[in-house]
């Protein structure tokens, strides 16, 4: 199965992904986003996409960042999708505690030790890469359990458990979506997402206060992460992905696109609605 997962995800980078581009009228945001993180020491991979009319933007959007601890939404949604078909409940207890305790402290505390225990009973990292691959959600490589990820040596450009931007902005629209998850197992992973704990220094620090944010943060040396939702002033839905290794303030970086992201997609609002007012 490991070698299986593995091939298909060699296949998939070979694919062109199809947020490769920015939409056109987010060509501004592109080069903001280019700007701010080339001022900026080491490297950093982003991706928005409106969820309402898929307008998007990415910067290095297909290079492979690890993943780090966001890879804990897809094990939540793997785990999720199984008890919307009857194979597991949230109240199953595993290592003396519900499942539904394990996957708080998994997304809201970043629990390292929750999260394996909730991997093993799915069977392992192999699990939550067929339900990627099953789903169509090229790009995303899953090897390790997290005790295994934290005990290997590794460098930045480690090639297993990584991710592209574009790859997990997808993930975010699928989860989003409800076409991988019924709508109580989507709104419990949301609701989860919106506690957590871990990501107050990243996309959350600059966005206007009363902003609602479901997040999940990345942490490993020299790599620091945050995927998620922004909700705009309207309610319409953005999923971000920030990424970002080497370099030193990588948390103010990850906070500076997500408020440059904001306000563009924030000013679309207004826009769509001027366009609405009948000249004078």
């Amino acid at each position: 199965m490991r070698t299986k997962a593995i091939i298909g995800f060699l296949l998939a980078s070979l694919a062109q992904p199809a947020l490769a581009a920015a939409s056109p009228e987010l060509i501004g945001l592109e080069r903001q986003l280019n700007s701010l993180v080339g001022s900026r020491a080491g490297e950093y991979g982003i991706a928005a996409l409106d969820l309402r009319d898929g307008t998007s933007v990415s910067v290095n959007g297909e290079t492979p960042f690890p993943m780090a601890s966001t890879v804990k939404v897809a094990i939540a949604a793997t785990y999720l999708s199984q008890v919307d078909h009857g194979r597991r409940k949230l109240d199953d207890m595993i290592a003396g505690r519900s499942a539904a305790k394990l996957m708080e402290l998994m997304i809201t505390r970043s629990d390292n030790v929750a999260t394996d225990q909730l991997l093993a009973n799915l069977g392992g990292p192999a699990t939550v890469q067929t339900w990627l691959t099953f789903n169509g959600m090229t790009g995303i490589r899953m090897d390790r359990t997290i005790a295994q990820l934290l005990r290997d040596r590794r460098n930045l450009y480690d090639s297993q458990d990584v991710a592209t931007p574009l790859a997990m902005v997808t993930m975010l629209r699928k989860i989003d979506s409800g076409n991988v998850l019924g709508s109580s197992s989507r709104a419990v992973l949301l609701e989860l997402m919106s506690r957590c704990m871990t990501g107050t220094h990243r996309i959350r620090a600059l966005l206007p206060p009363g902003t609602r944010v479901e997040d999940k943060t990345g942490t490993l040396n020299g790599v620091t992460n945050s995927i998620g939702f922004i909700t705009m002033p309207d309610g319409r839905r953005v999923a971000v992905a920030v990424f970002a290794r080497g370099g030193t303030e990588r948390q103010r970086g990850i906070a500076e696109a997500a408020r440059a992201i904001y306000d563009r997609f924030a000013a679309n609002v207004h826009t769509s609605f001027t366009a609405l007012i009948p000249a004078r």
